[in-house]
């Protein structure tokens, strides 16, 4: 079963995306700021411009100079480099009929192999790997420093699938079949160039495709609409077209579903929104039917000729007397679906309850694997499909742990979980559905040293009184005097849950350095459901932002920490999230990380993928949500009167998701105001820390330095580290 059922609609790990365009006409609201004029520092919005990258290089100098010039440096950065290059880590397995495939980068394979063995080999301590691809190979015999980004094969352990590559990182791609038997790429096969794009197989000789297609074909998100039938043999350009969404929507993208039973279905999938889809039934006949799903509803699988759907919303099917509540999976017998895609009839397979929350599915040859959060704690179920519903069991597995699925696979009913904590290194348990059994297999080697450390979880009051969980890893012996180094980490947004994990660079660099660490579960999440992500939508995001001051301000009461020892880190719309407190709220923090963030919010729509992200934010187009982004905007809401923490302000030059220019243009305001920052761009690495294992390496290690220098260092020791 496909863990995303289009790249598109699943485009990042670390953020999601979302479009809604309204009116370009309408005049922007004469109370608020225009959103470019005066902006002097617009032509940094020029990715690639020699004046633009002249103002990297500069500041990139400047900010190696203090952070490596520090003489505790090259202890972190060996230590970091050691942890990213370790033979030994967790080979993450991917599971297909008898075989287990993973890509695996080490100190000679930094890109990364793609590699194959038995699943009997892979359980053993040294498995037999063979190579399938060598990215690093490929990389040099190109010139092209190319980075995996997975593969799609035709069906359930077919050999012939396409991997896609992509160049430093970025998310555009480009795409080619390839033999798994042969380990070749096939002569005169589908190859498709540059673009972002997403390829679905609709049998072997037929390929379901939206690409750039040239003018006027991608939306004002970046991502196709038209979706076209490519025919073995002929040229790309023959390609005919069998869907068209619109101009305004996110994307559009096709894929074939399959079960083991021999049931298959074609979709086509229509992303008005990030939070808003439309799904149609593709018949052979080249007939399209569109299903009366709910718009917030996500296809979740195919087993046992049920189709698998989630909702996000509370739904009543027409005709229907049941409304089924939003966070529910539900299934519709396959049969039905196809006769009268209008009316259906569905049945709950998962209901949410007050605390516990569906996480994520995966079919495996005759059964279901669940995961939920149970108060931010993971659990997992096998669900087998009866003549009367289905029958549910729980797994035996760890508590106040993050349960993840990792594969499953159509062939059989085997699959693999990963089960992680902070202070537990992450593990590889192989279940058997049919059985009902789960075992530990592999272990992650400890990284670090966890003897002397704990983990508790807290609540904090948020200003409208609601209550936020968070997570505080700190030594067993903690002095509650208000002189603990502390960093707090959130994200906040589109929905994504975030749960203790085992980091070997948290810990190594920031835990045995005696630093605190703390994860905030604010909403805009999807910890408890649908409703903690809706309540911090658009207009609403200033309870996200709240919620995260209040957990700060509760570490303080708390006495774990004080502002001189407090930091704060976040990517991507934690980015902004980031970008927020520090305008916000500049006299409760000592440090902030910002990673490849969000901060010109009255520009966001026109950068990079920013169009996409109306759904989550709101739109300039609409007046009270430009009011509401204006008074949000860090990098509107900079002062020139304002004492700033200084914050390590992250990005690459590769990012075609958020883009460097948010970060650019802050650090640029910054520096207009004599406010201190430091400034860090890598020109690989897409959306994320690098393209290969000495970058990813190098940022924690400056990253980790950075925090270090402003937490824990009295006076005295950071006149005497150069600071």
């Amino acid at each position: 079963m496909r863990s995303s059922l289009s790249r598109t609609l699943a485009i990042s790990a670390l953020f999601a995306v979302t479009t809604s365009l309204a009116l370009r006409a309408q005049q922007p609201d004469s109370t608020t700021p225009d959103s470019t004029k005066d902006d002097k520092y617009i032509w940094l919005e020029d990715v690639s411009s020699t004046r633009s990258m002249d103002w990297v290089k500069q500041h990139n100098a400047a900010t190696a100079k203090v952070l490596e010039g520090d003489p505790r440096y090259p202890a972190y950065d060996a230590d970091a480099l050691k942890i990213a290059e370790d033979p030994n880590r967790l080979p993450v397995p991917g599971l297909r009929g008898d075989d287990v495939y993973n890509l695996w980068r080490d100190a000679t394979h930094t890109h990364g192999l793609y590699r194959k063995t038995t699943l009997a080999s892979y359980l053993t301590a040294h498995p037999d790997w063979h190579t399938v691809i060598d990215f690093d190979a490929l990389g040099q015999k190109e010139k092209v420093s190319w980075v995996d980004h997975g593969l799609e094969c035709l069906y359930p352990g077919d050999q012939y699938c396409m991997v896609n590559l992509s160049a430093g990182g970025e998310d555009a791609d480009s795409q080619r079949e390839f033999d798994l038997k042969t380990g070749k790429f096939v002569e005169g096969g589908f190859a498709l160039s540059h673009s972002k794009q997403d390829v679905s197989w609709l049998d072997k000789d037929n390929l379901l495709v939206s690409r750039d297609w040239g003018p006027d074909s991608m939306t004002a998100s970046g991502y196709p609409y038209i979706i076209k039938l490519w025919k073995r043999g002929t040229p790309l350009d023959s390609a005919t077209e069998i869907f068209r969404g619109r101009p305004t929507d996110l994307s559009a993208a096709a894929y074939t579903l399959h079960d083991a039973q021999g049931h298959s279905l074609t979709f086509l999938h229509r992303g008005v929104t990030f939070f808003e889809n439309e799904y149609y039934i593709y018949r052979l006949d080249g007939e399209i039917d569109q299903l009366a799903f709910p718009k917030k509803a996500n296809i979740a699988g195919l087993i046992d000729g049920r189709l698998l759907l989630e909702i996000r919303q509370n739904w009543t099917p027409d005709g229907s007397k049941t409304t089924y509540t939003q966070g529910s999976l539900l299934q519709m017998d396959l049969k039905d679906v196809i006769a009268d895609p209008a009316h259906l009839k569905p049945t709950v397979v998962f209901a949410p309850s007050s605390q516990e929350f569906f996480e994520g599915s995966s079919t495996t040859k005759d059964r279901l694997i669940i995961t939920t959060l149970d108060h931010v704690r993971g659990r997992a179920y096998i669900y087998t499909p009866t003549a009367k519903g289905w029958s549910k069991n729980p797994l035996a597995l760890p508590d106040n742990v993050t349960v993840g699925i990792v594969s499953t696979d159509d062939l059989n009913d085997n699959f693999f979980l990963a089960v992680t904590g902070f202070l537990t290194p992450s593990s590889l348990w192989l279940g058997d559905a049919a059985k009902g059994t789960i075992k530990q297999e592999k272990t992650q080697p400890a990284m670090f040293d966890t003897s002397k450390d704990v983990v508790e979880q807290f609540e904090a009051t948020s200003k409208d009184g609601t209550k936020i969980p968070y997570f505080v890893v700190h030594r067993k012996d903690i002095v509650y005097n208000g002189q603990n180094p502390t960093l707090l980490y959130a994200y906040g947004g589109f929905e994504v849950s975030e749960t203790p994990n085992y980091s070997g660079y948290m810990g190594k660099l920031w835990l045995e350095h005696g630093g605190v660490y703390v994860l905030a579960n604010i909403r805009g999440g999807g910890e408890f459901g649908p409703a903690w992500h809706d309540a911090g939508l658009k207009t609403h995001r200033q309870r996200i932002y709240d919620d995260f001051a209040a957990v700060g301000e509760d570490l303080i009461t708390r006495k774990i920490t004080s502002t001189p020892h407090l930091g704060i880190m976040g990517g991507s719309n934690g980015g902004l999230l980031m970008g927020v407190e520090m305008t916000e709220h500049p006299d409760l923090w000592n440090a902030i990380v910002i990673q490849v963030p969000l901060l010109d919010m009255l520009r966001f729509e026109k950068i990079a993928a920013g169009a996409s992200w109306v759904g989550e934010y709101g739109s300039v187009d609409v007046p009270e949500e430009r009011e509401f982004l204006a008074k949000i905007s860090p990098y509107n809401q900079l002062k020139p009167d304002v004492k700033y923490p200084e914050p390590l302000i992250f990005t690459t030059t590769k990012d075609d998701r958020v883009g460097p220019q948010h970060a650019r243009k802050f650090a640029a305001k910054m520096e207009e105001f004599h406010e201190p920052f430091l400034y860090d761009e890598i020109t690989e690495g897409g959306h994320g820390t690098g393209a290969d294992l000495y970058e990813e390496a190098r940022t924690y290690a400056e990253t980790y330095i950075y925090l270090t220098r402003k937490l824990m260092d009295t006076p005295s020791t950071a006149v005497a580290s150069g600071r």
